[in-house]
């Protein structure tokens, strides 16, 4: 990577930041790290101060101290998703590997290091196998997944609504996406809590980040070894049979890409979605007075919120400008969506509504844009619908000013959201014909489906 900021001087005169200041959170060489408590205290922050120091693209640090670039602005990442010719997915590429810089047990290890999934590919065989996980995708239509989401909500409400009182994040939001991808890629439900708490962990590159890849990965190993003998109608079972030929690792792989950031996304949606529900009444009464829909709404929190905050990424192929620095082949490049959908350029005032605008970064764009974001979507709308009509009246059971953001380097989001409301009539969680509660991995009878959620003005008891 190119020294990237010889132009700049600091003054030693100048006054020293505070305490927690993004300022501090400073490398060796004078880069900001994008990593560490520091930059997690308010990544949000920190991109605005690199914004302001450096323009659309800056550089930065990752785990290890590593250089990279990260993109700040809507145009700029716009270009390096659309241009794989300039800006590619294959991360054997990188200058750190070539350089046997990164350490075998980095935690950068299980997003970076190149593996057999079309994430890390582009061309012909980005092609191959991304028509296998999209074709995979496309057997399960919005009503069927809706009808799993709805499922999978009364039984977790059912476990505390007679309290009268819940923690959304661990209680909802982080189980129902793991509950209906598991379902979707054919797998039992035991596997989910584990599942939960590894790719929540993976995710935030950990120390502990490797240990949970490899539990994922055995877990889907034996999943892809059972279907390949009892085949069903499931993501799993796609993948084996689908015409691309995939071997065992490319389907594991794909099925590991899958479930965990289908299910890292959706969490976060849900949870930054909630959050403004309880606590924005402009946001609340943009939906009860119609001027925006739940869908619309959604849109909303992926400009304000995304799912990632950041993502990497993408390698040059050869050195190249872009936003003004000097790009040499074999760097790193961090897709900023959170940055790049606050870049002044495209909305120069936050605070004017962009409802049912998905011309946000939040799911990426060009060849690589995500291809399930349409079933997180409806987990999400479903989800939160479904929750909301279950549970009439609910508040946050404490003062905005005490919730707490947990930020990664990739994710952001709310980390407790404490809820109160009136305990509804007695919520049963489905049962089996013998009585006995039944498995969220079961289907329920298709002859005896049950009665939706009775339809309810949940905006206006939110509205008071």
């Amino acid at each position: 990577m190119t020294t990237p900021r010889p132009d700049v001087h600091r003054d030693a005169s100048a006054p020293v930041p505070p305490p927690g200041c993004p300022a501090h959170n400073m490398g060796p060489d004078g880069l900001h790290r994008l990593y560490g408590p520091v930059a997690e205290n308010d990544p949000r922050a920190l991109y605005e101060m690199l914004r302001r120091e450096y323009g659309p693209v800056a550089p930065v640090l990752i785990h290890g101290d590593l250089p990279a670039w990260l993109v700040l602005g809507h145009r700029e990442n716009l270009e390096v998703m659309r241009t794989p010719s300039l800006y590619t997915r294959d991360s054997r590429l990188w200058t750190m590997f070539r350089e046997d810089r990164v350490a075998a047990d980095s935690p950068l290890m299980p997003m970076l290091q190149w593996k057999p999934l079309c994430v890390f590919t582009d061309g012909d065989e980005h092609a191959r196998l991304r028509r296998a996980v999209t074709d995979g995708l496309a057997q399960f239509n919005r009503h069927g997944v809706r009808r799993h989401v709805t499922r999978h909500t009364r039984q977790l409400v059912a476990a505390f609504a007679g309290r009268g009182s819940a923690d959304l994040i661990p209680e909802y939001a982080e189980k129902l996406p793991m509950l209906v991808m598991t379902q979707l890629l054919g797998m039992p439900e035991e596997n989910g809590p584990r599942l939960v708490d590894a790719s929540l962990d993976l995710m935030k590159g950990s120390e502990t980040a490797l240990v949970s890849n490899e539990f994922v990965v055995d877990t889907l190993r034996s999943l892809v070894r059972r279907k390949g003998v009892r085949p069903g109608r499931d993501l799993a079972s796609r993948l084996i049979g689908h015409e691309s030929d995939l071997t065992e690792n490319e389907v594991v792989e794909h099925l590991r890409l899958v479930l965990v950031a289908a299910n890292e996304t959706t969490v976060n949606l849900i949870a930054n979605t909630l959050r403004l529900v309880l606590t924005d009444r402009r946001f609340r009464a943009s939906l009860s007075g119609g001027q925006m829909t739940l869908p619309d709404a959604l849109e909303q929190v992926l400009w304000d919120a995304p799912p990632l905050s950041t993502i990497p990424g993408r390698w040059a192929v050869g050195d190249t400008v872009l936003g003004g620095r000097r790009i040499k082949a074999g760097d790193l490049l961090m897709l900023g969506l959170a940055a790049g959908n606050t870049d002044p350029d495209i909305r120069p005032d936050l605070s004017a509504p962009v409802h049912g605008n998905r011309s946000h970064l939040s799911f990426s764009s060009g060849p690589h844009e995500c291809p399930g974001q349409d079933i997180g979507r409806a987990i999400a709308e479903t989800g939160i619908d479904t929750l909301l009509t279950m549970l009439p009246g609910l508040e946050l059971a404490v003062s905005e000013a005490e919730l707490e953001t947990s930020a990664a380097w990739l994710t952001e989001r709310v980390e407790s959201l404490p809820v109160r409301f009136e305990p509804p009539p007695a919520i049963a969680a489905p049962r089996a014909e013998d009585g006995t509660p039944r498995s969220a991995a079961d289907p329920a009878p298709a002859e005896r489906p049950g009665p939706p959620p009775r339809r309810r003005s949940w905006w206006k008891s939110l509205l008071g």
